[in-house]
């Protein structure tokens, strides 16, 4: 069976074949990571999408509700595509850099955009909206979901899943102990304990491939949870022998693992 079509993880030119580490690193350093789009690393780095298409799903959804919440929408970059937006559109989201980011680009499509605190009660009222939706958030607070979704509202996320690109967190930190977190049996029981009856859930593992370390700085700035307290400084030696290894081997070749789970109250 074929695999699905990547995309680019990655408008910025590719640096060039020829760059050495220090230039790399320093790209991959000094580029900046609000929002929550990924086209820094065109040409420099590719991953697999997940085979049900959460932008088209979520935009499905979006079209037959009056009223939705999207949490944690970074930089807005997903829920600005919707074509037919709900009557009333909130999104959240908690990184101070992406709320501005956010804010501009939802603007044309009607959405209000909250800026919350981490692990703090949404500041919205109970019972408020027909869909909550979210795309990779950092942490879902089911009980929050539970409580702003009105009775038979849906719950639908795309999530990230164990362990995923585990093979570069370990270039990085060397061997890591099986993940604990972030299981989708770990996330049907959350929400059941919610008082949600999960209706889907479906996982994939998708080819993630680098082409050269400065792509993978600007990824671990960005993408935080990868390798926890990320610095260049810290960690310079293990990126030396990433370089080392892509440029004697090739492209360097991670996981990602995502799952998809919707819900209903």
């Amino acid at each position: 069976m074929a695999l699905p079509r990547s995309r680019q993880v990655g408008h910025a030119e590719p640096v060039s074949g020829e760059a050495s580490f220090d230039e790399l690193v320093a790209d991959g350093a000094a580029a900046p990571v609000e929002g929550w789009a990924f086209d820094r690393l065109a040409g420099r780095a590719t991953e697999e999408r997940p085979p049900w298409g959460y932008a088209r799903l979520m935009a499905a959804r979006m079209a037959t509700v009056d009223a939705a919440l999207d949490i944690d929408t970074g930089g807005g970059e997903v829920l600005a595509e919707v074509p037919h937006p709900p009557r009333l559109l909130v999104a959240t989201e908690a990184w101070p850099p992406n709320v501005p980011v956010a804010r501009a680009r939802l603007r044309p499509i009607g959405a209000t955009v909250v800026a919350v605190s981490p692990d703090a009660p949404l500041p919205l009222r109970s019972a408020t909206f027909d869909l909550v939706v979210s795309r990779h958030p950092v942490h879902t607070d089911w009980p929050e979901v539970a409580r702003v979704l009105r009775p038979g509202g849906t719950f639908l996320s795309q999530q990230i899943g164990p362990g995923t690109v585990r093979e570069l967190s370990e270039a990085i930190l060397g061997p890591l102990p099986p993940p604990a977190h972030r299981h989708p049996e770990q996330a049907v029981a959350a929400a059941e304990a919610a008082g949600l009856t999960v209706v889907d859930l479906r996982t994939a593992t998708l080819r993630t491939v680098f082409h050269d370390v400065g792509a993978v700085v600007w990824f671990l700035r960005k993408v935080v949870w990868t390798v926890p307290g990320f610095t260049v400084a810290a960690h310079r030696p293990a990126l030396a022998r990433l370089h080392e290894r892509i440029r004697t081997e090739g492209p360097f070749v991670a996981h990602a693992q995502r799952f998809l789970i919707e819900a209903r109250r």
